[in-house]
């Protein structure tokens, strides 16, 4: 099949919305043939890089029993994610945090936000939600779509003692590619 050329003043990049990267999500996780072939590792987190809309990064995770990512966020991205196999929790803050300059925060009461994510079930998220993914299954491994535009800059680490927040690590691509 020959596709149309098209010239350089033709082609808009338009930045996908987080609804857009949610329906990618959707979509991919419903591609069973892909969802099946991610290998699985029983120690540690396994994950491919996809193509995603509209120049977004994309990734197919799988998730041992017990494994989860600890607190971060996306820094500057908005991101969707859906679960294709198994259940994910994410745990969440409900709070619009200071995006840099501090290393230390005291969380108000009732910033806590939990949601169980099924097979189909997922969500979108905007700049600097700070949340972290779980797979509490004691034997079951989850398989997971996430995308983010623009591609992740950086992923900001933390640690959580009741209500008190502490950045903890800055990663940056080259720390996960």
């Amino acid at each position: 099949m020959s596709l149309p050329s098209l010239s350089s003043a033709s082609i808009s990049t338009v930045a996908p919305t987080q609804a857009e990267l949610l329906d990618f999500a959707r979509r991919t996780a419903a591609d069973t043939e892909l969802i099946a072939s991610l290998p699985l590792d029983p120690e540690g987190r396994t994950w491919v890089r996809l193509a995603g809309p509209g120049g977004s990064e994309a990734w197919l995770i799988g998730w041992p029993p017990g494994t989860g990512t600890g607190w971060h966020d996306h820094a500057d991205s908005v991101g969707a994610f859906v679960t294709a196999a198994g259940e994910l929790k994410e745990n969440a803050l409900a709070a619009r945090l200071p995006t840099d300059g501090w290393k230390t925060l005291e969380l108000s009461d009732g910033v806590d936000r939990e949601r169980l994510l099924t097979s189909g079930k997922g969500r979108a998220f905007g700049r600097h939600h700070v949340h972290e993914v779980l797979n509490e299954s004691r034997e079951r491994h989850a398989v997971s779509v996430h995308a983010y535009y623009p591609p992740l800059p950086r992923i900001r680490r933390y640690s959580r003692t009741g209500q008190t927040l502490r950045l903890e690590q800055v990663e940056r691509p080259q720390d996960w590619q």
